[in-house]
């Protein structure tokens, strides 16, 4: 499935002319922070073909591309798109889900034009007074949610890249903080650190 722009064409119709796509990165990780997307195609705006036609969900496109079109989508004047971050010791406080509703309301309000309809990717609704719409696989269907999973992926990984630095012994800048084999193993041996998130059932189990 391509992700294209059905969903975006049909509101802009009904005239909401800030249509913006929302996608997460970061649920599933044992540690780092959760980090959200907001992206806002300006006006009925035809897409550069050449240049985005190959544009999927995150997860199905290689380190390089991700790198690739997040410099295309942050850099054309016609896309408007902010960042949310939640990090690992709030997670911990609220749980993961009501992190990631968090980091998309971050993400919506650092948008410089405020959008007239949402559209997440997922099956739940975020605390905002805007109208928005629900899509499961929005990644995957929705062009601005699969540009917002860019975003918010490549953001977060160069998160984790800076924390590697920071703690080495983890190899985050291989796995991300994803319960890896080997992330296991050297939590298991070294116990947790600062961006572990200590209520998820392998870190909880594991610490020394």
């Amino acid at each position: 499935m391509t992700p294209n722009l059905r969903e975006e064409k049909k509101l802009w119709k009904k005239r909401y002319k800030r249509v913006v796509g929302l996608d997460e990165a970061g649920r599933g990780p044992l540690s780092g922070p959760v980090v959200a997307a907001a992206v806002l195609i300006i006006g009925n705006w035809k897409l550069e073909i050449e240049n985005f036609k190959k544009l999927r969900d995150s997860k199905k496109l290689s380190p390089k591309k991700r790198e690739e079109f997040y410099k295309l989508l942050t850099k054309n004047p016609n896309i408007g798109w902010g960042i949310g971050k939640v990090s690992e010791k709030v997670i911990d406080k609220i749980n993961i889900l009501e992190a990631t509703k968090l980091a998309m309301e971050k993400a919506v309000k650092k948008l410089k034009r405020k959008p007239d309809f949402l559209i997440l990717d997922g099956n739940f609704k975020i605390d905002v007074k805007i109208p928005q719409k629900s899509i499961i696989k929005g990644d995957e269907k929705v062009f601005s949610c699969a540009a917002a999973s860019i975003l918010a992926k490549v953001y977060r990984d160069r998160i984790m890249e800076r924390y590697d630095k920071k703690y080495p012994l983890y190899g985050f800048s291989k796995h991300k903080g994803y319960p890896t084999k080997f992330h296991l193993k050297m939590l298991k041996k070294y116990g947790s650190c600062k961006i572990h998130r200590k209520t998820f059932g392998p870190v909880r189990g594991l610490q020394k």
